[in-house]
């Protein structure tokens, strides 16, 4: 794959990084935002400090302004990665085309980057979480995100290694069921946190829960198919051009 090859698809990686941002930053705002300002009313009910300083940021720009900023950003910073991972993976990881290609990427990062940290780490609203654990708890989610990608690549090494004696089925088996027993350890020796008050109504940190997980499902699933349809049209222009005439001439 030429220089031009890997630019054009980083621009269309980013693009589809965009408009899959847009899509999750609409489910973050209607289906998220209200259980982020229902756990605000409930931190603000219980606290005992009334005389707090002014608000540099008010609510309704951080719920605007502020949250299309950091999810279309995050978006487009995505994608580009996505897409320089998908010029590495395409041919190398099997006979799959660039749709295909681009939907297995997507499905892998969702399952790396946000599913495999949040079950470990789960998402908190406002007024759950211990102010003093913050900067540990942050380092330790970005310690097991880096840990999920190093061994879902890991896994993938060793499943094209064993594939040659085993099969393609049983060296895929064994390399995820390696991945799952070491992700397992992972989850037993780091440690975890369980700062919930019990005040705090279960039913509102499922649904904030359910709801970030939501977002993230929207974001990779809409990248996945719009990154694929771009690549497909950039990669194979000859095929799709030459649908139309095969239609028109059996017709």
């Amino acid at each position: 794959m030429n220089s031009i090859s890997v630019r054009a698809l980083l621009v269309r990686g980013m693009l589809a990084g965009l408009i899959a941002g847009a899509f999750a930053l609409a489910v973050a705002y209607f289906l998220g935002e209200s259980h982020v300002d229902a756990a605000i009313a409930l931190e603000e009910a219980h606290s005992h400090d009334h005389g707090g300083g002014e608000e540099l940021v008010s609510r309704t720009m951080q719920a605007t302004g502020g949250l299309a900023t950091g999810v279309l950003v995050f978006g487009v910073a995505v994608g580009g990665i996505a897409a320089l991972v998908f010029c590495y993976a395409l041919g190398r990881i099997g006979d799959f085309g660039p749709r295909a290609t681009a939907a297995l990427i997507a499905g892998a990062a969702l399952l790396t980057v946000y599913i495999v940290p949040f079950l470990k780490y789960p998402a908190n609203p406002p007024a759950v979480g211990d102010p003093d654990t913050i900067g540990e708890r942050t380092a330790l989610f970005f310690l097991m995100v880096a840990l999920s990608v190093l061994l879902a690549v890991a896994a993938f090494i060793t499943g094209r290694r064993l594939a040659p004696r085993l099969g393609n089925w049983n060296a895929t088996v064994a390399a995820a069921a390696g991945f799952v027993l070491l992700i397992g350890l992972a989850y037993a020796f780091l440690p975890s946190f369980d700062e919930v008050g019990k005040d705090f109504p279960a039913g509102l940190l499922w649904e904030f829960r359910l709801s970030t997980l939501a977002v993230q499902v929207t974001l990779w699933s809409v990248f996945g198919v719009v990154f694929g349809y771009l690549t497909e049209r950039l990669l194979t222009p000859a095929a799709l051009a030459a649908t139309p005439r095969t239609a028109s001439a059996v017709n």
